[in-house]
C-alpha cells in the first residue's frame, strides 16, 4: 500500500519513460506475464499515429510521494470520434491501465481519466480499450493460470475487483477457446471442405513474400471491413493502418495455418492462425535490441502452440460450407507432419456472437479464459 501519492498528466519525456516502466513494476514477479515490446507501446503516442487524425488522448501516471522517480500506476483517457459517429453517443475510452495492488491509486487513476473525458463532453466511459479494439483491449476475469497467447491481454486478478469496487458495470464479455490438436475434427468439417470445393470455391495458403503478400493484405483489409463492420465497439481502419500492422507480422506468418478461400479469384474468406510468438517474446523483456533479437530467434524454436485470431467468410458463402472448409484446412495445417503445434487457442469471441461460438464448439473448442469490457456513466 502507498500511503501518499499524486496523479500527474504526462507532459515530459521523463514522465513518458515512467509511464512505460509501470508494467515492469506491476508484473515483476508474475511468471505468466509477457512484456509487450516497449517500442510498440511508445509508438501509440507518437504524433505519427493515425489515431490523432480522428481522436485525442491524455496519459496519466500515479507517483509515490516518497519516490517521485517511480510511477506506480498509469492510465490513458481517449476520445475516438469514429466510435462516437458509429454508435451515436459520446463514448470515451480508457486504456493502457496498469497499477500496483492499491485500490486508492487505481480509483484515482480511473477518476482522473473520467474527469478528463467528462471535460471533453463524453457521457459514458468504456474500457479497457487502448484507443480502439484493433489494439489491446479487455481485462482478463477468469483463466489466470496460464500465459496469454500472442497479442492477447493479461492482467492481475485484482483489476476486475477494483473495477467492481469503483462502480463499473460489465458491458460485454469475450471468450478464448482452447482447441486440442490431438483429436481429429468431426467428419462434417472435411465434408464441408469437399462441398465448398465442389461448388467452385478454391483454397490456398496466404502468400508471404513480395507483391503477393501486399495484394493478399489489401484483399484481407476489404474483407475485414465488410465482414466485421458491425462488430460491437469496433471502428474502421484505413488501408494504410491495416497494411502497416500486417507488414509488422509478415515474417511471423505460417501459411499452413492461414488458408484463404476464393471464388473465381476473389477472396471471400480466411482462417487467420499465428504461431504463439509470446513464447520467445517472454525472454526479450520488451526490447528487440541485438540481444533481444538473438534471444527471440533462439526461443522461437520452442513454439508449440498457436492462436487463431479470426475465421471469416462472407455471409453468402456460408451455405457453401466455406467456414467449415477453412476450419478443416487451418486445423489440418497445424497437424501436418513436422509442425510443432500441440494445441491452439481461438481468441477472442464476443459472448453474444452465437454463430461463431457454435461453430467453434462444434469443432471441439472449450472456453478456457473469460475477458470483460466495462462501462460507467459520466
Amino acid at each position: 500500500m502507498t500511503s501518499s501519492f499524486e496523479i500527474r498528466a504526462v507532459t515530459t519525456s521523463a514522465e513518458m519513460e515512467m509511464f512505460l516502466d509501470v508494467p515492469g513494476l506491476v508484473y515483476g514477479n508474475d511468471a505468466n506475464w509477457v512484456s509487450p515490446l516497449r517500442s510498440d507501446i511508445a509508438k501509440q503516442f507518437s504524433p505519427n499515429n493515425p489515431f490523432f487524425g480522428y481522436g485525442k488522448l491524455q496519459q496519466f501516471i500515479a507517483l509515490d510521494s516518497a519516490n517521485k522517480s517511480q510511477a506506480v500506476g498509469r492510465i490513458v483517457a481517449a476520445v475516438n470520434r469514429r466510435l462516437i459517429e458509429r454508435e451515436g453517443k459520446n463514448i470515451g475510452l480508457f486504456g493502457f491501465f496498469e497499477c500496483i495492488s492499491d485500490f486508492a491509486i487505481a480509483q484515482s487513476l480511473l477518476n482522473s481519466a473520467c474527469h478528463w473525458l467528462r471535460e471533453q463532453g463524453m457521457t459514458v466511459a468504456r474500457g479497457p480499450i487502448d484507443l480502439s479494439t484493433h489494439n489491446n483491449c479487455l481485462f482478463l476475469v477468469d483463466g489466470f493460470d496460464s500465459p496469454p497467447m500472442v497479442m492477447m491481454p493479461y492482467n492481475p486478478s485484482y483489476y476486475p475487483e477494483f473495477m467492481e469496487e469503483d462502480g463499473w458495470q460489465k458491458a460485454k464479455d469475450a471468450y478464448a477457446y482452447n482447441v486440442a490438436l490431438d483429436k481429429p475434427l468431426p467428419d462434417k468439417f472435411e465434408k464441408g471442405y469437399r462441398i465448398a470445393c465442389e461448388s467452385g470455391i478454391t483454397f490456398r495458403p496466404i502468400r508471404t513474400k513480395g507483391d503477393g503478400f501486399t495484394q493478399d493484405c489489401i484483399s484481407l483489409y476489404h474483407l475485414f471491413n465488410k465482414a466485421f463492420s458491425n462488430n460491437w465497439s469496433a471502428t474502421p481502419r484505413t488501408e494504410k493502418e491495416f497494411l502497416e500492422e500486417a507488414k509488422s507480422l509478415q515474417t511471423l506468418v505460417d501459411p499452413d495455418v492461414f488458408p484463404i478461400a476464393e471464388d473465381k479469384g476473389k477472396m471471400i474468406g480466411f482462417f487467420m492462425g499465428l504461431p504463439d510468438y509470446n513464447i520467445p517474446l517472454k525472454h526479450v523483456n520488451g526490447k528487440l535490441n541485438w540481444l533481444g533479437i538473438i534471444k527471440f530467434l533462439w526461443y522461437r524454436r520452442q513454439i508449440d502452440r498457436g492462436r487463431v485470431i479470426a475465421i471469416c467468410s462472407l455471409p453468402e458463402y456460408r451455405r457453401k460450407m466455406v467456414p467449415l472448409g477453412l476450419i478443416y484446412l487451418g486445423m489440418e495445417g497445424g497437424r501436418k507432419k513436422g509442425k510443432p503445434y500441440k494445441r491452439g487457442e481461438l481468441s477472442w469471441v464476443w459472448e453474444d456472437n452465437m454463430p461463431s461460438r457454435k461453430l467453434i464448439e462444434a469443432s471441439g473448442g472449450t472456453i478456457c479464459k473469460t475477458y470483460r469490457v466495462y462501462e460507467k456513466g459520466l
